[in-house]
């Protein structure tokens, strides 16, 4: 009878620590999501909003000049693969500075994940 007791007592505190880990993770991958959010916003506003717009519109004097693309086109966004925009990021495209000298993988991979959520 008592190793029953002693038995479910470490089996209810091995569930407790397993739901608390994987909580944890849960918490961890939503802070990391939410500032990978945030730098990508912030590195467009940095190397993107000149020419394209903080809204991604390209109503910009500087964008009117260059002929930049609106980001947030909906014919545009279903046109355009993750990994031509990754290429164009990456080695530049007509009068777009290629970034990837400035930037790493991981960033140029974040801006391609906030243009698409700049769709409208």
């Amino acid at each position: 009878m008592r190793r029953i007791k002693l038995l479910a007592v470490i089996s209810t505190a091995v569930l407790m620590s397993i739901s608390f880990i994987a909580y944890a993770g849960k918490i961890a991958r939503e802070e990391n999501a939410t500032a990978s959010a945030a730098d990508a916003k912030a590195l467009y506003d940095s190397k993107c909003a000149k020419c394209h717009g903080k809204d991604g519109r390209a109503k910009t004097f500087r964008g009117g000049l260059t002929h930049a693309r609106d980001l947030t086109s909906a014919d545009w966004q279903s046109d355009v693969s993750d990994e031509r925009i990754y290429n164009s990021i990456s080695n530049g495209k007509g009068k777009m500075p290629s970034f990837k000298k400035k930037l790493n993988d991981e960033q140029i991979n974040s801006l391609v994940n906030y243009v698409r959520r700049l769709r409208k």
